[in-house]
C-alpha cells in the first residue's frame, strides 16, 4: 500500500489498518488525525513521535496485543488473528529452538510478566530464540522505571517494522 492509498483511506479503515501496527488506542487516533502524511520519512517520524508522547497506560495497552516469545501458536493465532502473520514472521526463529530454550523463555516470560506487570517485549526480527532469550535474562534485573523504557523503545521498533510491512502491502 502507497502512501497515497494510505491518505486516501476513510479514516476508519486507516484507523483499522494502523491497530494492525500498534495496539495503542490514542497512538492510532493520534496517528490518523496526522494524516495526510507527506511521505514514509514523515509517517515513521511521527509514529515515533507520537509513541514518545503517550502514558505508560498508552504503552502497556500496545503491549497487550502482542503474543508472549515462543508462546502456543495456535491459541496465538487465534487470539491475535489480524497481526499473526506478522507476528509468526517476527519471532520465526523460536520455532526452531531446542526444547530447553523454549522452556527456558516460557518460564522467563512468567517471571517477566510477574515482576513488570506485563509480558516480555522485544522486538524479535532478525533474533534467535537464543538471543531473546539472553536479552530476557540480562533485562530482569532492571528496575520497572528502567524497563518500560526499554519495552517502549522495542515497541516503537516493532510498530515502526509492521508500518513498513503495511506499506509493502
Amino acid at each position: 500500500m502507497t502512501i497515497q492509498e494510505l491518505n486516501n483511506l476513510p479514516k476508519s479503515v486507516l484507523a483499522e489498518a494502523l491497530q494492525k501496527c500498534c495496539g495503542s488506542t490514542a497512538w492510532v487516533e493520534n496517528i490518523v488525525a496526522r494524516f495526510p502524511v507527506a511521505d514514509a520519512e514523515a509517517l515513521m517520524q511521527q509514529a515515533t513521535t507520537v509513541w514518545n508522547s503517550l502514558s505508560e497506560a498508552d504503552w502497556r495497552e500496545a503491549f497487550t496485543h502482542h503474543p508472549k516469545i515462543g508462546g502456543d501458536v495456535a491459541a496465538l493465532r487465534e487470539k491475535f488473528a489480524s497481526t499473526s502473520t506478522w507476528a509468526e514472521g517476527e519471532q520465526a526463529s523460536v520455532k526452531q529452538a531446542s526444547q530447553a530454550t523454549l522452556e527456558a523463555l516460557a518460564t522467563g516470560n512468567e517471571e517477566y510478566e510477574q515482576k513488570f506487570g506485563y509480558i516480555f517485549i522485544v522486538c524479535a526480527t532478525g533474533k534467535t530464540a537464543d538471543e531473546m532469550l539472553a536479552l530476557l535474562q540480562a533485562r530482569m534485573p532492571n528496575n520497572p522505571e528502567d524497563e518500560i523504557l526499554i519495552a517502549a523503545g522495542e515497541q516503537d521498533k516493532i510498530t515502526r517494522i509492521r508500518l513498513e510491512k503495511l506499506l509493502a502491502a
